[in-house]
Order: structure tokens, then C-alpha cells, then sequence
């Protein structure tokens, strides 16, 4: 049997007023073209006040409002930020009192510890794996994990282990070490280690009693530092699992031992959106209130970008003042 269509008379399509239309995008919101010579805060003006560009500008402004307000900000980051040259980046933050904890994995310790002691990291892998030699530096494992066990005896969390090893070692570029310094400025640090996860994990140096034990201090002082989360900020750089899930499970103690922990903003930075990110980071902590932030984009361009902003915010102004 055919079937009879609806026939469609286009003369009887009823419109509506453009100018009465809601809509999305306004010219006032377009970006400007670059003007030679102009300052870094000035290229960020010229940005779309779309999309992207207006999470990354609402990011910088709501990381600027939590310094100018004295409230926590807290950077995450797996060991890919290191890995990407961002070590003085976030070194640099740190000097500038704009990081008051910092949250990482494992594998961080490995590549910033190499680059303190060697000035290079990173193995290629492949090859290493095929003929049985990955993960199997020497030294590297010997002084994480005479570190991780020296730590345990003195009642430290890994992070504050490590971070004071590298600072008090013969290291020759310790400065650029994100651990030490945060050991020297005496910032939070917290090392969430996933036992086998790492490399020196492999090695009969290895304590996992000692792993298990700083790591698990670290989750203890985490929580402590999300409890003062409230109208703060939280940055998650590139961990896909397990800074998500530590947070989470953080925020939930914290929450639970009675910490009115709100209105802060959580801001997810990824090669790609990923399920544990979006929601535990981006989405369910800032159910109600606060605002979680999703940006995708290379470390290494992102990082720096809005680290800048943030320089520029809070003191472009009062060098401008004292001129």
C-alpha cells in the first residue's frame, strides 16, 4: 500500500521577528584583531567572549577572585605536566603565593625527581618494554624509595617525603623541582600513588607498607585542604582516574565530618573530555553551587596561558600603579 505524505505548502510558514529572537551570539562578543606591542592582558581582551574563550577568561578571573579573597586554590596534575616542561610554571606560582596545595600522582615524583637529579626523563617505552629494561633505572627507584621510607619513619605523607629529599640532596636542578619547592615554602603537597602504578614500584627497594602509609597520610591531609575549599578554586590537569577519585572521596569526607564545603570552582584541563573528569570534578561537586569548568586543549599551551592571566590580573595593575 503507498502511503499518503502530508503535503508541505511553504507559503503557510509562520515567522517569527529576527530582532525579537533570541540569540546566542552577539557582535559584543566577537574578538579584535592583535595590535603590535600590545601587553599579554591585552590579547586576552581580544578573545570571543564565546565558548572556550570565555571559559578560559572566567577560569583566570575566578582563580584571581580567590587570591584577592584569600581562599584556597589547589593544583592537580598528572605526571604529563611535568613531562611537557611546565615543572617552572608551576614553581614560578608557587613563588608568587598563588598555589596553596598541590595534588599529584606517582608517577610525578618519578619525572620530577629525574629532572632534578639528570635534567632529562621520560623513557621510550616500547623499546624498553621488548627487551625487559623499563622502569629499571637504578638510581631513580633507590631515591624515591629510600625517600618514601625515610618519610614513613618520620610520620611524613609522600609528597612532603619526597619533596624534603630533593630539596636537602645533592641535586643540580632542584630549583625547577615542583616537590622541593614546595617543601621549601612549606606548601602542601599530596602524592596519591595506585601501588604498581610506578616505576620504581618494580624494584626490591620498594616498602609497600612505606607507599601505602605516606600515600595514605597524603589522602588524610588532602581532605583537610578541600575541607577549606569553600569559594576557592581546584585545577585538575590531566588525570584521568585517580586525582578525580581521590578528590571525590576527599570532598565527600570532608563534607560528611560536617565542613560546609561550597561555591568553589573546579576546572578540568584535557587533551580530550573523559568520563571520571567531567563528573568528578567538573559536574558533581559544584551540584548547587560553584561552577566546574571543562577546557580542552594542550597542557602546554593552556598551562602557561592561564598562568599568565593570572599574573597579569592581580599584578599588572599595581605596576602600573607605581609607575
Amino acid at each position: 500500500m503507498t502511503r499518503r505524505l502530508p503535503k508541505i505548502d511553504r507559503s503557510k510558514v509562520s515567522t517569527v521577528p529576527a530582532r525579537r529572537r533570541p540569540s546566542k551570539v552577539k557582535r559584543t562578543e566577537e574578538g579584535s584583531p592583535h595590535v603590535v606591542g600590545a601587553s599579554f592582558q591585552d590579547f586576552l581582551d581580544t578573545l570571543p567572549g564565546i565558548l572556550g574563550a570565555a571559559d578560559l577568561r572566567a577560569v583566570i578571573n575566578a582563580a584571581t577572585r580567590a587570591k584577592q579573597r584569600n581562599k584556597v586554590i589547589l593544583w592537580g596534575f598528572g605526571a604529563h605536566l611535568i613531562k611537557v616542561g611546565l615543572a617552572p610554571i608551576v614553581v614560578d606560582l608557587m613563588e608568587r603565593g598563588l598555589i596553596d596545595g598541590l595534588l599529584m600522582n606517582g608517577a610525578g615524583c618519578v619525572h620530577d625527581l629525574e629532572l632534578a637529579m639528570m635534567g632529562r626523563t621520560s623513557e621510550d617505552v616500547g623499546p624498553a618494554l621488548d627487551d625487559g629494561s623499563f622502569g629499571m633505572a637504578k638510581e631513580t627507584a633507590e631515591e624515591l624509595n629510600a625517600a618514601i621510607s625515610a618519610g614513613d619513619v618520620a610520620g611524613l605523607g609522600m609528597g612532603a617525603a619526597v619533596g624534603r629529599h630533593i630539596l636537602a640532596g645533592r641535586f643540580p636542578h632542584k630549583d625547577r623541582s615542583v616537590l622541593a619547592t614546595a617543601a621549601r615554602l612549606e606548601i602542601p603537597v599530596t602524592v596519591h600513588a595506585a601501588i604498581g602504578t610506578d616505576i620504581h614500584h618494580m624494584h626490591p627497594s620498594a616498602d609497600g607498607a612505606a607507599l601505602g602509609a605516606t600515600s595514605y597520610r597524603d589522602f588524610e591531609k588532602l581532605t583537610s585542604l578541600v575541607a577549606a575549599l569553600k569559594g576557592g578554586v581546584l585545577f585538575n590537569i590531566g588525570s584521568a582516574v585517580i586525582l578525580p577519585e581521590v578528590f571525590l572521596k576527599a570532598l565527600a569526607l570532608a563534607r560528611n565530618l560536617g565542613y560546609k564545603v561550597d561555591g568553589f570552582t573546579t576546572v578540568n584541563l584535557d587533551f580530550i573530555r573523559q568520563y571520571r573528569p567531567t563528573v568528578n570534578v567538573v559536574e558533581r561537586p559544584t551540584r548547587g553551587s560553584g561552577r566546574g569548568y571543562s577546557i580542552v586543549g594542550h597542557h602546554e599551551i593552556l598551562v602557561p596561558l592561564i598562568a599568565a592571566g593570572i599574573i597579569e590580573q592581580l599584578e599588572a595593575p599595581a605596576k602600573r600603579r607605581a609607575r
